[in-house]
């Protein structure tokens, strides 16, 4: 679908680029070239699309719900063996205040470092 003056953001920076390529698009774009029938031979010479066999989809359904209810059974028993063994390390040794406010700063610090690498605009 060709691009129109509308689709363009003014704050791209190669906005001026597609500009330039829209409008040359415009000038040509109803101009037809006789090919005698080339493009036709070429397509039909093209092999078929390869078809992915019927079995694959309801294959690929059984075992992500094979794989979902395996996680649903071993997620509970995970989880609660995380927090058994993470309050047994937070319980043996004391914790300064400066060590807590520093791990919460890295925590902080990785979650805003995630969440705009999630958001950025590329």
């Amino acid at each position: 679908m060709p691009h129109t003056q509308s689709d363009l953001r003014p704050d791209d920076a190669d906005a001026w680029l597609e500009r330039a390529l829209v409008a040359d698009g415009a000038v040509h774009r109803d101009a037809y070239i006789e090919d005698s029938g080339f493009t036709a031979r070429v397509m039909d010479a093209l092999p078929a699309p390869a078809a992915l066999p019927r079995w694959r989809k309801p294959a690929l359904a059984a075992l992500w719900t094979v794989a979902g209810i395996g996680i649903a059974f071993a997620l509970p028993g995970t989880m609660f063996d995380v927090a058994r063994e993470t309050f047994r390390l937070v319980s043996a040794r004391p914790f300064a205040l400066s060590e807590i406010a520093a791990l919460l700063l890295v925590v902080g610090v990785a979650t805003g470092t995630g969440t705009v690498m999630a958001l950025r605009k590329d």
